[in-house]
């Protein structure tokens, strides 16, 4: 049975920092790339960083870039978001997501609530 579990999402105030993480099981998490996606209320899920199977490769939306890092750890079955600075903007539900091939395929975590609010 293929489960993401989020976990790490709270609330905190602007500037401060979080970290997410999505535990994997079920599947072979070492050949599956990993992303975070986030969807705040009122607008689609959006795309927030993506991770390659390795980790060799990262990328991010233009929003995160210098104060979001992706992470995995292929030993433990985790991927992981490190948010510094966190934005008021950066409210909403974050979902980890593994696929792999083309088209891709994959599988959806159940989501995590981050809320930025002093």
């Amino acid at each position: 049975q293929v489960q993401l579990v989020e976990s790490g999402g709270d609330l905190v105030q602007p500037g401060g920092s979080l970290r997410l993480s999505c535990a994997a099981s079920g599947f072979t998490f070492s050949t599956y790339a990993m992303s975070w996606y986030r969807q705040a209320p009122g607008k689609e899920r959006e795309l927030v960083a993506t991770i390659s199977s390795v980790g060799g490769s990262t990328n991010y939306a233009d929003s995160v870039k210098g104060r979001f890092t992706i992470s995995r750890d292929n030993a433990k079955n985790r991927v992981y978001l490190q948010m510094n600075s966190l934005k008021s903007e950066d409210t909403a539900v974050y979902y980890c997501y593994a696929y792999r091939g083309l088209p891709p395929r994959g599988y959806w975590g159940q989501g995590t609530q981050v809320t930025i609010s002093s």
